[in-house]
């Protein structure tokens, strides 16, 4: 994904430069972080054709406190030097694709709605088989990880902020929906890339 992100970067960039191409289209990533009854972040590749039409593919995680966790659950030593980010977590992860369509909110341009809609390989990771663990400091349940995969969908109306045509924010409510988990929330990030046309400027006859 690191590589992917890097070479995507370096190939929109030298698309920045050719002002012809970027008159129809636009290609950037946004990076979001997510908050909702899951938490996590969202990275994505993003193409829009003539203003009207987008497309993207994407990853995203996201945890939650383990459902599954009983109620006596107590962290051990190690979970005080890592402030306990080892869990246990759910985990939801997905790589996904969507399409949609791009409405301008303003003439400008600075302010469009792109509503997509998605499928995805969703990866799901829980704690399971806790049992009592009878060692000292450590923590007093151990368990396993149960992790399988299933087929969302994702609905994700986002309103876009390319307040200039390298860089902007986002807004994005969610739901990712599948047989087994809900995940609803909403995110709040950033734009890079080529955004947008240039902005063609005011005749100055006016």
């Amino acid at each position: 994904m690191k590589k992917f992100l890097l070479r995507f970067s370096v190939f929109i960039l030298s698309l920045s430069a050719t002002a012809q191409w970027s008159e129809n289209n636009a290609l950037y990533y946004a990076m979001d972080f997510n908050t909702g009854n899951y938490s996590g972040l969202d990275l994505s590749a993003n193409y829009i054709y003539k203003e009207k039409y987008s497309f993207k593919l994407g990853y995203n995680i996201n945890l939650r406190p383990a459902k599954s966790e009983p109620e006596d659950f107590k962290l051990g030593v190690q979970d005080l030097l890592t402030i306990g980010l080892l869990g246990p977590y759910d985990h939801m992860e997905q790589f996904y694709m969507g399409a949609g369509r791009v409405i301008p909110l303003n003439p400008k341009g600075s302010i469009r709605a792109n509503l997509t809609l998605g499928i995805a390989i969703t990866s799901i990771k829980e704690p399971t088989n806790w049992k009592k663990n009878p060692m000292f400091l450590d923590r007093n349940y151990t368990y396993e990880y149960h992790k399988y995969h299933t087929i969302s969908l994702i609905i994700n109306p986002k309103i876009e902020f390319p307040f200039t045509r390298i860089y902007g924010l986002s807004l994005s409510p969610s739901i990712h929906i599948n047989k087994d988990r809900t995940y609803f929330g909403i995110g709040i990030g950033q734009l890079l890339g080529v955004l947008k046309k240039r902005d063609r400027p005011k005749d100055s006859t006016e």
